[in-house]
């Protein structure tokens, strides 16, 4: 059974789809991440005194 998989993910088609969404999930966490940082936030509690 294994052998069977081993050699489908083998194939350049599916490497390439495989790929292709690991690296969207891994941007797609990043940009969820972005948000949670507070760059677009002030810095200071006080900042409009």
């Amino acid at each position: 059974m294994f052998a069977k998989l081993k050699v489908w993910f083998h194939r350049p088609v599916v490497q390439f789809i495989s790929l292709t969404v690991f690296y969207f999930a891994i941007m797609l966490a990043l940009v969820y991440l972005y948000g949670y940082s507070g760059i677009n936030q002030a810095k200071f509690i006080y900042n409009e005194f």
